[in-house]
């Protein structure tokens, strides 16, 4: 008959042997987490071996660790086309280039852009960590005294 609603009704048995079945189900979403060994990190303040070799090395400045239940990739990017500057006389416009990254535990190390560039990808895992090192470019005729900071954006995706 049509039009007529029925109630669904819990499954019933009798007799011996009795079996009832139940389904359980659950859906599974992406699960994707993003850990940094530290929020911040401390460069080497250049000295004169920097400056005449044009950058100063920081090896293993820092471990991103991704965790996902399926294929995933890390970007980094820098946060601004220059690195912000405090202190009387500091360089106004450092370039973000100024700031390279391996993770390769050193050389090659690749310049920094604003635009999200592929450090590491794979399947799923449990937890995967890419270590970064960071190499900073120091100029006797540009790099004045003073205070200067990138923000560093590392981003995880599972496409």
């Amino acid at each position: 008959m049509l039009g007529l609603n029925q109630r669904a009704s819990a499954q019933t048995c009798s007799g011996n042997p009795c079996s009832v079945t139940n389904a359980a189900s659950v859906t599974v979403g992406t699960v994707l987490k993003l850990s940094l060994s530290s929020t911040s990190t401390t460069l080497t303040s250049p000295d004169t071996t920097s400056f005449n070799q044009g950058h100063q090395d920081d090896l293993s400045a820092l471990t991103a660790t991704v965790k996902s239940n399926r294929a995933w990739s890390l970007k980094i990017s820098g946060g601004t086309a220059t690195w912000g500057s405090s202190g009387l006389g500091a360089r106004a416009n450092k370039p973000v280039g100024d700031l390279a990254w391996s993770v390769t535990g050193g050389a090659p190390f690749n310049a920094l852009t604003t635009s999200a560039t592929n450090i590491a990808s794979a399947g799923g895992t449990s937890g995967t960590a890419s270590t970064v090192s960071y190499r900073t470019a120091w100029d006797y005729t540009l790099d004045t005294p003073g205070t200067y900071t990138m923000d560093v954006v590392f981003t995880a995706t599972a496409p």
